[in-house]
């Protein structure tokens, strides 16, 4: 019997449909799970004829692979993914390939990466989004690691990844935890984007008192415009699931959502970086307010809703909403790329930002039509300083502004809230603005703590302590960390 191409340890969702993906592209699979009836499970009921062979121990797992060996792990993220590398570590040969599809912490990729070198072994750790579907007909794939593992992957990889223009949405990304770094951003713009479509959507469910009806209509036209997208898509096509009595099943899920925490590391990431992912922090806030279900109920009661003002042309605005989550989801990717780009100086990571976005373009959670526009500003400008000095979204937050801040205030007026997209307006304006509040926290700060200060009458770098009570002399702070 020939041996297996790459072997894959995990049989949950992504790992099986990852198998037939592999499977399909022509390359032989071998697969084990630590419950071998998960394993018989999957050979039993989806296999079919395909090249797929079953194992039942790592030592046989590794045994049925051609050298170099490639064993990929779709486990869950922390501990199990070291306890297998711990395992699979006497049994290889120098040379050979660690995998690590999940969704780790892009600190452990570098430790990984490391670890496994100094063992003589080569680790990729790979972002994979796409989902259930992605994952069976095309995902969106992130690698990064030890960069020597690279030619060995590529040719799976970038088969069973989704295409954009006939181009693998897959190529390396860079050096050991890059590659889970920039899956980690892609789940921050995923929170963002679920958000500001969550909000959209109780805009009009509760300020323009539309039905689950009226609103799938409205989504699905929107995923044909500026909007279109895998977030926007669902949505629409969630809105037109009905319970068993007929009614939408979207009222019969409870307002209260979960998280796995990697939109938290971006949030916390970004302010180990100094970055500021207002948006996307916002939306992890929103989930955590929206776990205090029982508490809310109890302050609705406190606190019940006046009467909000009527309505006067509901397609106005309607389009007013449009364009405030379209500014909005532009806001999320600039914030995004932000963080990226300040990880690569910090990491000394070579990030190709416009090959970042297209591997963004199929297959993932975020995919969008104008990531085309993203990987356009970046090839023409490698170095562009932010997303929001590109024409074409200049030309679009323009464009949309106006009704921007319409959509915010009318969220206001209904006592709607709307945490996602009232931070993306505030950065903007932060971001637009050549003078901001900060002299005075400046002052502040050197008040209380002597920190000292800059000023606009003096070279950048220069700095200045006042004594603000008369009675402090000119000791300033020894530390200071603008």
């Amino acid at each position: 019997m020939s041996q297996a191409d790459i072997g894959l340890i995990g049989l949950a969702v992504m790992g099986q449909n990852l198998v037939l993906n592999m499977a399909d592209k022509g390359f032989k699979v071998a697969v084990y799970n630590r419950s071998p009836e998960k394993t018989n499970e999957f050979l039993e009921n989806r296999v079919e004829d395909k090249p797929i062979i079953g194992a039942y121990s790592l030592e046989e797992l590794v045994k049925s692979l051609k050298a170099p060996r490639k064993v990929m792990l779709m486990v869950k993220a922390g501990e199990v993914v070291d306890s297998f590398i711990k395992q699979l570590i006497p049994l290889l040969d120098k040379g050979d390939i660690v995998i690590d599809g999940g969704n780790s912490l892009y600190t452990d990729s570098d430790r990984r990466t490391k670890w496994l070198a100094d063992e003589g072994l080569l680790f990729i750790g790979t972002g994979v989004s796409g989902g259930e579907e992605g994952a069976r007909n095309g995902p969106s794939i992130m690698p990064g690691g030890n960069p020597q593992a690279w030619e060995s992957v590529k040719p799976i990889f970038q088969a069973i990844s989704a295409k954009s223009d006939g181009e693998p949405c897959c190529d390396w990304v860079g050096s050991d935890g890059a590659g889970h770094y920039v899956k980690m951003v892609h789940n921050g713009i995923e929170y963002g984007d679920m958000q500001l479509i969550s909000e959209a959507y109780q805009l009009m469910r509760e300020g323009l008192g539309m039905s689950a009806d009226e609103c799938q209509v409205v989504f699905a036209d929107w995923n044909k415009g500026v909007l279109d997208s895998y977030l926007i898509e669902i949505t629409a096509d969630i809105l037109t699931f009905k319970d068993s009595d007929g009614a939408p099943l979207v009222d019969k899920i409870l307002d209260a959502a979960g998280q796995k925490g990697t939109g938290k590391w971006t949030g916390i990431n970004s302010l180990d970086m100094g970055v500021p992912l207002t948006l996307i922090t916002e939306s992890v806030y929103a989930r955590c307010l929206s776990a205090l279900k029982d508490e809310r109920v109890t302050a609705s009661s406190i606190y019940p809703r006046g009467e909000a003002p009527t309505v006067e042309n509901k397609q106005a605005t309607l389009q007013a909403i449009h364009d405030a989550l379209y500014a909005s989801k532009i806001i999320s990717y600039t914030q995004g790329y932000m963080l990226m780009k300040e990880a690569a100086k910090e990491y000394g990571w070579d990030l190709n930002y416009g090959g970042i976005a297209l591997m963004w373009r199929g297959g993932c959670i975020i995919r969008s039509t104008f990531l085309a526009e993203i990987k356009r500003a970046y090839d023409e400008k490698p170095e562009l300083q932010n997303l929001l000095q590109d024409s074409f979204f200049e030309q679009a937050i323009k464009t949309s502004e106006s009704n921007w801040r319409k959509a915010i205030i009318f969220g206001i007026q209904q006592s709607i809230p709307t945490p996602a997209l009232s931070s993306a307006l505030a950065f903007f304006d932060g971001y637009r603005s050549a003078t901001c509040s900060a002299n005075m926290l400046q002052a502040q700060r050197d008040y209380f703590g002597a920190h000292t200060y800059e000023r606009v009458d003096a070279p950048r770098g220069e700095r200045f302590h006042t004594d603000w009570i008369r009675s402090g002399g000119n000791i300033s702070s020894s530390s200071y960390e603008v």
